[in-house]
């Protein structure tokens, strides 16, 4: 059973995507920031990861960063609201960075089981 590992800051964000992906069939993981997640990561590799870009501490854009210098070939679905001013838009960083996908919040769950498969390779 692929492992899905979710980062996000917001609680609610976190436990709705968990719920989702566990009700899909998948394994499913999570941390509240960058950090703990690539800590979790080193320890329970995922076969996906789900960031949210804007984080306290290490934030997603640095977590995608630090995984992909380590070599790391796991897929990275960033996800973004924008900043709290809706002024920053930073999903083309993600990419360059080395983010699979990138979904914009609010977003549909049905996008984000489809981001999963397609990182999959399903």
């Amino acid at each position: 059973m692929p492992r899905i590992l979710v980062i996000d800051d917001d609680p609610d964000v976190r436990s709705s995507l968990c719920k989702m992906l566990v009700r899909a069939g998948y394994d499913v993981v999570a941390a509240a920031d960058g950090n703990a997640g690539v800590e979790l990561q080193h320890r329970e590799p995922a076969d996906v990861i789900i960031t949210d870009i804007f984080m306290p501490g290490l934030d997603g854009l640095q977590t995608i960063r630090q995984l992909k210098k380590e070599g790391s070939e796991v897929k990275i679905i960033a996800v973004s609201g924008g900043d709290r001013t809706g002024t920053i838009d930073l999903t083309e960083h993600a990419r360059l960075m080395g983010a699979f996908k990138v979904l914009a919040k609010p977003f549909e769950m049905r996008d984000v089981l489809a981001a999963v498969k397609e990182a999959l390779g399903a």
